[in-house]
């Protein structure tokens, strides 16, 4: 069993927030994949499925960002799983737009959600880092990471959510880098790369 967890602050306010990807992308595979309806539960709103014959629960935390941890650590500790067993689907800051990286433990980068999940259940999960490109100036993370998608960046968004949906069974089965991959050349396929990948690596 896998638990995969979106990162993102609940409620209408926050939906388009750049800082809510990691909500938009479990949101995707539960539609592609027909999901049980969300439903209330573990401190945020779960819906479970399975991905290539494996059952895998998704969470999305209604504790606001700062403190996912202990949503995942309640539904972690009731389903009795290792933090080996846990995804987090986050926004990243040092990738550019429409990128994606898979990575087990490593630092947080700043990344509140991150920060408190690790301080609930150890570093060892994996991560999914979405890229959202960089501002360019510390000073202006906060208001960056807080503020909506662009227009001209939801069909970048919408594809690349698409793509992390259509290739989650790789993530359930451990793939890693088979999932990486194939997400890269899927939107590399429909030309984002050249339109916003510049000057954020």
């Amino acid at each position: 069993m896998q638990l995969f967890v979106g990162l993102g602050n609940p409620g209408a306010k926050y939906a388009r927030n750049r800082h809510n990807i990691g909500f938009l992308a479990v949101d995707a595979i539960a539609r592609r994949h027909g999901f049980a309806p969300w439903r209330r539960r573990f401190q945020g709103e779960m819906s479970e499925g399975s991905l290539d014959g494996e059952r895998v629960i998704l969470l999305k935390p209604t504790t606001y960002m700062n403190e996912s941890g202990r949503a995942v650590q309640e539904a972690a500790s009731f389903f009795k799983l290792a933090a080996g067993a846990v995804t987090a689907f986050q926004d990243e800051l040092e990738l550019p737009t429409a990128k994606v990286r898979v990575k087990v433990g490593g630092g947080i980068a700043g990344h509140n959600g991150l920060r408190s999940i690790s301080s609930h259940i150890g570093n060892d999960y994996r991560r999914v880092r979405l890229g959202i490109g960089h501002p360019g100036v510390k000073e202006l993370v906060h208001s960056y990471v807080l503020a909506d998608f662009a227009k001209d960046d939801a069909p970048w968004v919408t594809a690349l959510c698409d793509a992390v949906a259509d290739n989650a069974a790789l993530l359930a089965t451990g793939r890693d880098s088979t999932f990486q991959n194939k997400v890269h050349l899927a939107m590399q396929a429909k030309g984002f790369f050249e339109k916003h990948g510049g000057g954020n690596e």
